[in-house]
């Protein structure tokens, strides 16, 4: 039993910290952008970064409200609703965001290792919590890396690598295995890089 909840304690913290640099990579590319091109849509088939933002902060708080108690499809959600153009105004766009994220965060925040293997229901279909948190580890991740490919194509001048850069992987791995070997999860260079 002590192994598991070490493995299960590491988990939690692991997952939290990858969260963490999928949500500071969309700000990182939304901050890339001119207020204006958070809105574009190229075509009826494609959703602006607005949009995938309204409906992840959507998932997130239907997801990751009273999440132990409830559905995690609410009745009050509208996910019809989050692919429409709602919002007018960088500010609200960000205020959307951060209450998704604060909601979601909170809630991985809340668990103690003893929960992750509580059956949840999204739809009416069980989950353990890892089942779920591991749902939207592909879900969100997913969702960001389209904000990031739009943002790039909308970008008016040099876009700003939030990864290794084009041409730059010999440098990149030259530095990492200059230094000793260590055990890290992978986030903690990265995200002190994008901050």
């Amino acid at each position: 039993m002590h192994f598991s909840m070490e493995i299960n304690n590491a988990y939690l913290e692991s997952v939290k910290k990858q969260f963490l640099y999928y949500k500071l990579l969309g700000e990182k590319a939304m901050d890339q952008l001119e207020p204006e091109q958070l809105f574009v849509s190229v075509n009826d088939d494609t959703n602006s970064i607005a949009v995938i933002v309204q409906h992840l902060s959507g998932n997130m708080l239907s997801r990751w409200t009273d999440f132990l108690t409830t559905d995690g499809e609410k009745e009050w959600r509208h996910r019809d609703g989050e692919f429409e153009e709602t919002i007018q105004t960088k500010e609200t766009l960000l205020a959307i965001w951060n209450q998704g994220w604060n909601c979601f965060l909170d809630a991985l925040e809340s668990l103690t290792p003893e929960q992750l293997s509580t059956i949840i229901y999204i739809r009416n279909e069980g989950h353990t919590v890892v089942e779920a948190i591991n749902r939207q580890l592909a879900h969100y991740p997913y969702h960001i890396g389209q904000m990031v490919f739009y943002a790039k194509m909308l970008k008016k001048g040099e876009w700003n690598s939030l990864s290794i850069p084009k041409n730059k992987s010999n440098t990149y791995n030259a530095d990492k295995f200059s230094k000793d070997k260590s055990i890290k999860n992978f986030t903690d260079d990265e995200l002190n890089k994008l901050q």
